[in-house]
């Protein structure tokens, strides 16, 4: 990999995929990279709510990004991820695979583009443009914000 020019700003980030696109947060909002595990169902919570798993003592709500985004249920398989944000309070939130950590030159996001797809425009920050692909840059705090934050906590507390 090039050295990228001193003067750009560098964002890192860790980049996922969750069908055939590819989405990447700030690495500073993940807080770990876990294989899948038992997932305790939690009654009533909001269809994109899995459940809870227990973190090494920690009660962490996870999300299942598929639902979420309106996609297709796919079964995990050795490839399906947990990844562990914190914004504010810990989440997982259930990917197809984690690509890796990149990190790329602000001057080559653009701002996000006039949506009509099942993820809203104000989950998205802006869209990477690579060599060969494109990444969407998601805003996690916006996606697992204040109003998701308070059902996860009054589901898990019913």
């Amino acid at each position: 990999m090039k050295a990228l020019a001193a003067d750009k700003k560098v964002i890192q980030l860790v980049t996922f995929r969750l069908g055939e696109e590819e989405y990447g947060v700030d690495i500073l909002k993940v807080h770990e990279i876990n294989r899948m595990m038992d997932i305790t169902s939690v009654p009533n919570a909001p269809d994109c709510i899995e459940g809870v798993i227990n973190l090494r003592g920690k009660v962490i709500p996870v999300i299942n990004l598929r639902k979420k985004f309106g996609l297709p249920h796919r079964q995990a398989d050795a490839r399906s991820k947990i990844v562990v944000v914190d914004v504010g309070k810990a989440a997982g939130i259930i990917v197809d695979s984690v690509s890796e950590v990149l990190r790329i030159a602000s001057d080559v996001i653009e701002p996000p583009p006039p949506m009509t797809a099942s993820i809203g425009s104000e989950y998205i920050l802006g869209v990477g443009k690579l060599k060969d692909r494109l990444l969407i840059l998601l805003d996690i705090g916006r996606l697992l914000g204040a109003a998701e934050g308070d059902m996860m906590v009054k589901a898990i507390a019913s």
